[in-house]
């Protein structure tokens, strides 16, 4: 099987959403297994699947209540290792969601822990004593409200950075930290390749519990999230060492992978010192490139983000993505066009390119009412900035569930299933799915995609602001990879001569005398010397 160094393609999987087999209307495990033919094929060399653990489910699966069992929902743990197997056998490796800041309050580590104040389990998460009849302090909730929830049981405020349903677990006990590495070392035995670690900026805090300072530049809901600079309530004094002790579990096996989700934050100093704290943790773990988010549309500062995150990486490997469950679907926050072009830069990065489920379709955030709002992190269900929209199922055929399940789902299919999926793209040379697996197989094939190092080529070499180009090299060989971010086309200098690759628009190019190229709005081109 291959390893890490040459894996190029990584496929995140939200399992509720992949594939029904059971006919319940939501996705399995045995969904996953029967569709790994289809990513084979398709050119993935491993797979992220997020949370299928036993949980009550109120985020979803990242509210856990039992992080070596496998909820009902998805299956059991025969179905896993069926599926783990097969994925093997087709030389597709497997990482899977670590949820390391806090659990389910189901968790029986929270309910012996709330059980009395001199439980054994007390330490475990994060209590503190009220301040003046209030709060311990004024940090705030991803979900919106206080940090705090005060327990009547014991007469003690708990912590929890998300959900009140998931209190955080207190990582400065040592008992904690090996806890979880115990848990890795499970699943590690059982033969997963490597982990996706949830939230990771939690698990270390001020120790001394200090107010996070005000946004002077928030002008809102003085209680909101963004009120505060989080300058106290993550990235503590310990962050770097405690990923550092996770993810050392790696050393005691052959060939295992950590990659850490983080958001840096502008308002806690430069981002790319942030990610370099992060992805030099340790030598087997790195972390998502995910500046592709804020969705600003500019050749030049586009260039910046990948080249200042690549110095940031070291020899840490890179894993470049542009979404996940958690972001709107980039066809939907860039439009389908420069999607496209974005996809196919994404695809030529360094290390590995991280894709979305059915992103490399085209598939958009679905169209729900606040009737099919499920996610507990939206405000009243609110259809403006609920994740469901990006969770909607997969898009296989144009039949009335899509040939995601037989039964009604649980959340709606997106209208544009019709012409949206799989089996209509297959058939079709210049569909998104096509060139997805046209350069999954170019990652493959050219070495130099992959490991090549990667300059920006100046708007001033190329004579047109309105392209990025990026050179890559390895050894004696050279490839240019050019995005035409206007929406009309633009001719501009090529450093040298070389052979088209690749494209976006392969019927549209011009390649003209003296070195000049003529390249359709939103195309992509690879060229290769």
């Amino acid at each position: 099987m291959k390893a890490w160094q040459d894996v190029a393609s990584l496929y995140q999987i939200y399992p509720r959403s992949f594939r029904d087999t059971n006919g319940d209307g939501i996705g399995d495990l045995n969904g996953i297994t029967e569709k790994l033919d289809y990513l084979a094929w398709l050119g993935v060399d491993a797979i992220w699947i997020s949370p299928f653990f036993l949980s009550p489910l109120t985020d979803f699966g990242y509210d856990i209540a039992d992080y070596r069992a496998i909820d009902p929902t998805f299956g059991g743990l025969d179905d896993f290792r069926a599926l783990l197997e097969k994925a093997h056998i087709l030389d597709i490796k497997v990482m899977i969601d670590l949820v390391p800041c806090h659990t389910s309050d189901q968790h029986p580590w929270f309910q012996e822990a709330r059980s009395s104040r001199d439980n054994p389990k007390r330490d475990y998460y994060v209590w503190r004593d009220g301040r003046d009849g209030n709060e311990p302090n004024n940090w705030r909730s991803l979900s919106g409200g206080s940090s705090w929830e005060f327990d009547e049981q014991t007469n003690q405020f708990y912590l929890h950075s998300f959900l009140k349903t998931q209190p955080d677990l207190n990582w400065d006990n040592p008992a904690v930290r090996d806890e979880m590495k115990n848990v890795v070392r499970f699943w590690f035995d059982m033969g997963v390749d490597g982990m996706r670690v949830d939230a990771i900026w939690g698990i270390s805090k001020d120790p001394e519990f200090g107010d996070d300072s005000p946004n002077p530049d928030f002008n809102g809901d003085p209680e909101a999230y963004g009120a505060f600079i989080h300058d106290h309530c993550k990235m503590g004094p310990h962050f770097q060492e405690y990923l550092r002790e996770l993810a050392s579990v790696c050393d005691e096996y052959d060939d295992k992978q950590m990659v850490f989700e983080f958001y840096p934050d502008e308002k806690l100093g430069d981002i790319y010192q942030q990610y370099r704290r992060v992805l030099t943790a340790h030598p087997k773990a790195s972390a998502f490139f995910m500046e592709y988010r804020q969705d600003e549309w500019h050749a030049e500062h586009t260039g910046q983000k990948i080249e200042k995150y690549l110095q940031a990486a070291g020899s840490a490997k890179p894993f470049f993505c542009l979404g996940n469950h958690d972001q709107p679907r980039v066809a939907s926050r860039l439009g389908t066009e420069r999607a496209r072009a974005l996809h196919f830069l994404n695809l030529l990065t360094p290390g590995v390119s991280v894709m979305y489920y059915g992103d490399e379709i085209g598939m958009t955030n679905g169209e729900l009412t606040t009737e099919d709002i499920q996610d507990n992190f939206s405000p009243a269900h609110s259809t403006i900035d609920s994740r469901d929209l990006e969770r909607t199922p997969m898009q296989w055929d144009d039949t009335r569930f899509a040939g995601f399940s037989e039964v009604k789902p649980w959340l709606p299919v997106n209208k544009n299933r019709t012409f949206v999926n799989v089996n209509s793209e297959k058939s079709s040379p210049a569909s998104m799915l096509n060139l997805h697996r046209a350069l999954l197989r170019l990652r493959q094939e050219f070495p130099i995609i992959k490991n090549g190092t990667l300059n920006i080529v100046s708007g001033t070499d190329t004579g047109n602001g309105f392209i990025l180009g990026i050179k890559r090299e390895l050894g004696r060989e050279r490839a240019y990879i050019f995005i035409n971010f206007a929406d009309a086309p633009q001719s501009f200098s090529i450093p040298e001569n070389g052979r088209i690759l690749a494209s976006t628009h392969p019927q549209y190019l011009l390649l003209g005398k003296d070195r000049q190229m003529t390249i359709p709005g939103y195309c992509g081109v690879l060229l290769i010397h």
